[in-house]
């Protein structure tokens, strides 16, 4: 069994559009860019943080090209009063294992 690790603390804000899909993947999502730099793997990322102020627990997953994807929930949207072609404030504030 592997052993638990602590969540890494983090404090990344990026703004992004928000996207009905991204290569084809129906997702409402936002591209974090230059992430597979900023966590050093193009694999997916458990993260927490917020979109415009709104609690968010979710993976960044890789698009392959040196980006990954954040999915955001469309409750989340709703909350926030946004929707695709918005842009939202991202702020990532800890890397979970």
């Amino acid at each position: 069994m592997a052993a638990l690790t602590q969540p890494t603390p983090l404090d990344h804000h990026f703004t992004a559009v928000v996207l009905p899909e991204f290569a084809g993947v129906a997702w409402t999502c936002v591209l974090m860019p230059n992430s597979a730099d900023i966590f050093a793997t193009r694999r997916a990322v458990k993260v927490t943080g917020t979109v415009d102020g709104c609690p968010l627990q979710s993976s960044l997953m890789p698009t392959g090209d040196g980006r990954h994807m954040l999915p955001v929930k469309a409750l989340i949207l709703k909350t926030i009063g946004k929707g695709v072609g918005d842009k939202v404030a991202v702020h990532l504030t800890a890397r979970l294992s």
